[in-house]
Parts: structure tokens; C-alpha cells; sequence
């Protein structure tokens, strides 16, 4: 069987020495680069399913990295490293459609966590089926997301949307996945959603969103729109 490929792109030796010790356990075949511009290289030889980049390097940053390797394989999942407070960085990476973003010091259940959200988008990616599902709960409607809420997510938003309010449901509710990443244009679309729906006389609330993305939406303010529940039995009660 063959390994899974992934690229660690840092300029402190130590820090790729950690992550050899972290992903070994996991069965990885493990690349490493000290700098960006050594990262692109190995990337382009090598093509790895995920990347692992720090934010801050001499020469390339992360942010130029996430986004040639983006220009070069959309498909690939890219992990930025942050240091703590760095969270308009991770914002920005989130928006550039990042998997996902970990702190440094680099913490095994981050890592694990950023990990399985890349493999899951992976796996979502070769086959976009049901990552928007509708079912009825009483009287709202949830609405089951996996993978990427990105641009290409805005017709299977607007058709749950739509059926929620052919239904006359009264709720709407948004039930993620705890692998699910949200980026800059699915906050967006998000936002339009939870604006119409105060017109239209009906409630949207959320529930099941990771640590990570309730922090986000705090930032951009979504949170302060809706109401954010830890599961999806509170959210429907």
C-alpha cells in the first residue's frame, strides 16, 4: 500500500525534527524543506497530498507558499503554523483556503486535529457527494455540512435554504461536522444566509462547529448573528 505523502516546510530544524517524531506515527511518508522556496521545489517533485507550513520564514512566507501551491494543485491541502495571537495570519490563510491552522508550540491533539480536517477534505474532494444534506426535525430543518464550506458550497446553501422556507420552517439549523473548514467565501455566504433569514422571519442557529471555527466566527462577528450550540439536540430543542 502506499504511503500517504506529506511536506513539512519550516526553517527551524528542531520544529522539523518534532514533526518527524509526530507524523511517523501516523504512517506518513514524511518531506521536509527549511524555506519556502525549498518547499515549492520538494512540492513539485514530490506532489504531497498535504503540506504543513510555517506563517513566518526569511525569504517565502507561508502565506506565498499556500497560495503558489494553491495556483499549482487546488486539490492539495495546506496546514499553516501560527504562533499564539497570530489569528489575522490564520484568517488570512483560512481565506486563501487553508485546511486549517495550528499554534506553535505545536500541541499532538492540534496536529491530529488539523490532520484528520485534511484528510476528510481530501477524501470529501475526490468525491463532493453529501457534504449539504437536509432532513426535518419538527419543525426546523437541519442541515447536515461536511468538508469545505467555500464558494462552490453556495447552490446546496441556497437550496437548503429554500426548502427550509418552502417548509415554513421555523429553524434553521446549521450542523457541522467537527472535520468541516469553513473559508473567507463560506463565512461570507454564511453571513448573506443569516441576513436574509431575519428578513424572512426565520431563525438560523448552529451547532457541532470545532474550537477553531468558533473563535473565527467570533472574530468576524458571525457569532454575535447566531446562536452557537455545542450539539445538535440543543440546537433543535
Amino acid at each position: 500500500m502506499t504511503q500517504e505523502k506529506i511536506l513539512v516546510i519550516d526553517d527551524e530544524k528542531a520544529t522539523l525534527k518534532m514533526f518527524r517524531l509526530f507524523l511517523d506515527v501516523y504512517g506518513f511518508d514524511i518531506l521536509t524543506a527549511e524555506s519556502g522556496e525549498e518547499g515549492l521545489d520538494v512540492f513539485e517533485r514530490e506532489r504531497p497530498d498535504i503540506v504543513l507550513t510555517d506563517i513566518k520564514m526569511p525569504g517565502m512566507d507561508g502565506i506565498e507558499v499556500l497560495q503558489e501551491i494553491k495556483r499549482r494543485s487546488p486539490a492539495t491541502e495546506v496546514i499553516v503554523i501560527t504562533g499564539h495571537g497570530d489569528m489575522d495570519l490564520a484568517i488570512q490563510a483560512l481565506n486563501l483556503d487553508a485546511a486549517d491552522f495550528i499554534n506553535k508550540p505545536i500541541q499532538r491533539q492540534s496536529l491530529e486535529q488539523g490532520l484528520s480536517r485534511a484528510r476528510e477534505r481530501l477524501k470529501l474532494a475526490k468525491s463532493r457527494q453529501n457534504e449539504v444534506r437536509t432532513r426535518p426535525h419538527g419543525r426546523a430543518l437541519v442541515v447536515e455540512i461536511q468538508g469545505s464550506v467555500s464558494s462552490h458550497s453556495e447552490p446546496y446553501l441556497r437550496e437548503a435554504y429554500a426548502k427550509a422556507k418552502e417548509a415554513g420552517s421555523g429553524r434553521m439549523v446549521l450542523h457541522f461536522d467537527p472535520n468541516t473548514s469553513v473559508n473567507g467565501a463560506g463565512i461570507a455566504i454564511l453571513t448573506q444566509l443569516v441576513l436574509e433569514s431575519e428578513k424572512d422571519g426565520m431563525e438560523i442557529v448552529m451547532a457541532g462547529l470545532s474550537e477553531n471555527f468558533r473563535k473565527v466566527f467570533g472574530i468576524v462577528g458571525l457569532s454575535r448573528m447566531v446562536q452557537i450550540f455545542d450539539t445538535l439536540d440543543q440546537a433543535c430543542a
